[in-house]
């Protein structure tokens, strides 16, 4: 059982060059400019060019590789779909490994793979992104390959057909046969109903059935479109690749349409509990969600670090009560963060001795312990290091580079990889303190997720029982 509560709380839950700012102001215990150099010096080497279409190209060469990994994520997610139409991102990114103009069919997947390329792609709220990495031999058929899917995608009633039922099915074994997690992501989604964030990105099993190829041609030619496209190129690149970018992208001229311009949600956070009973669950669990703010708020950083603090980290808070005699099973925390919102997310799975209001008790505890007083510096200082490597360790793989590099928001245009860690490095323990006040403190979405009447049944019992009993029967169990 404890396999599938896993399985289950899984998928429930992606200008001139600065100097390395000084710490003469922070205290000694924190001095993180030389840890930060390496992201200075890689970002010294990145070639970034805007082509007339406004198509973005970012190009870091890396010696002693004979590779190159390509990534290109578009300004178009689930926000961007209509009514009636949603799933329609995520269904287009299916549609582009299944054929284009001058390669049908299967003609793109069976090039890659006799290249022993690598190959994938995601779709999201606000983009959706797409990356390989292939010999650097093969870079020049690899970009005729990517302009000409992006470009002239084969859209035929047959094709439609065939990616409608992969994305069904994929809806079926992620969502729909997993206990809690439809009921549950609706009851999120609920929270932000009538906004562009309110549907799944996967979409609704009606829209989805509904799309035809020139609904979605339609689509591609509304949003995929060179000037909401981010090219980036990391690895071994030869000195023709410029040209041959041009040569298959330059030309590409952007429609008339006007681009879909967001501002932030305006939500009002109030305290919200609710509950879902499903006859498959295998045990109790509580979901917690906090509204919070999307990556273009000034809050953004403060938000990354509280809430790897509270709930992500290995020393996170929440982690730090289940190092002894802990009241749950499980944590899983994994935030929503789009361009124009943010949920902080919290799943737990209690012991048998221990209620959801007790584990709800818990987490407010946490989260006014950090309203009520500032972590100390040497706290924050470990958060700012976590955050800092995470960055540093995408500087040793070329595939995360390239996707990182393709999804560089506007304010960071020409500095990708420094101005966000001087965003994080500028937070101070007051603002972590006045982020956990504003967002949540008092303002929690609670969610209970009850598994079939015996055994809540059972639950209530056990939680009555000496601790010694029911941990053994717990154990006997899971």
């Amino acid at each position: 059982m404890k396999r599938l509560i896993i399985s289950c709380i899984t998928v429930l839950y992606a200008a001139s060059l600065p100097v390395c700012a000084k710490d003469t102001d922070k205290p000694k215990s924190c001095a993180l400019s030389t840890l930060a150099q390496p992201l200075y010096d890689a970002e010294q080497k990145i070639q970034y060019r805007q082509l007339d279409n406004g198509l973005q190209v970012r190009t870091l060469p890396l010696k002693n590789t004979q590779a190159v990994s390509i990534a290109s994520q578009f300004d178009v997610g689930s926000r961007n779909e209509v009514k009636g139409q949603t799933g329609y991102a995520h269904l287009f990114e299916h549609m582009l490994f299944k054929g284009s103009k001058n390669a049908p069919g299967d003609s793109y997947t069976q090039t890659m793979s006799a290249l022993s390329g690598q190959f994938n792609a995601s779709t999201f709220f606000d983009f959706t992104n797409y990356y390989l990495t292939i010999p650097s031999q093969a870079l020049e058929l690899s970009l005729w390959l990517e302009a000409d899917r992006f470009r002239y995608p084969t859209l035929n009633e047959t094709t439609v057909k065939n990616q409608q039922g992969a994305v069904l099915e994929e809806m079926a074994t992620s969502i729909d046969n997993q206990p809690y997690v439809r009921k549950a992501m609706e009851f999120l989604l609920s929270q932000v109903e009538g906004t562009p964030y309110g549907h799944a990105v996967i979409g609704s099993v009606e829209d989805v059935k509904a799309a035809t190829p020139e609904s979605l041609n339609a689509f591609h030619q509304q949003f995929y479109r060179p000037d909401a496209m981010q090219l980036s190129l990391v690895g071994d690149i030869p000195p023709q690749t410029q040209s041959w970018i041009d040569a298959q992208l330059g030309d590409w001229q952007a429609p008339d349409i006007e681009r879909l311009q967001l501002s932030d949600l305006k939500i009002l956070p109030k305290p919200v509990h609710g509950e879902i009973i499903d006859e498959r669950g295998p045990w109790p669990a509580v979901l917690f969600a906090w509204h919070t703010a999307g990556t273009n708020s000034a809050d953004a950083p403060g938000l990354a670090l509280l809430e790897a603090y509270l709930f992500q980290n290995k020393s996170s808070l929440i982690q730090g009560t289940s190092l002894k005699d802990p009241d749950q099973l499980l944590s899983y925390s994994i935030p929503l963060t789009m361009a124009h919102h943010g949920m902080t997310n919290l799943v737990l799975v209690p012991r048998a001795r221990t209620s959801l209001d007790k584990l709800s008790d818990n987490v407010e505890s946490l989260i006014a312990s950090v309203a009520a007083q500032p972590i100390d510096d040497e706290q924050l200082c470990q958060l700012k290091q976590i955050w800092l490597n995470k960055a540093l360790s995408t500087l040793d793989s070329p595939s995360q580079l390239a996707r990182s590099l393709s999804a560089t928001q506007p304010r960071d245009r020409l500095h990708p990889l420094t101005e966000p860690w001087q965003r994080i490095d500028a937070v101070s323990a007051k603002e972590l303190q006045a982020i956990a006040q504003k967002y949540f403190s008092g303002n929690t979405v609670r969610l209970d997720l009850l598994p079939p009447w015996y055994i809540r049944a059972t639950k209530s019992i056990l939680e009555f029982l000496p601790k010694g009993m029911t941990d053994s029967l717990e154990e006997s169990v899971m």
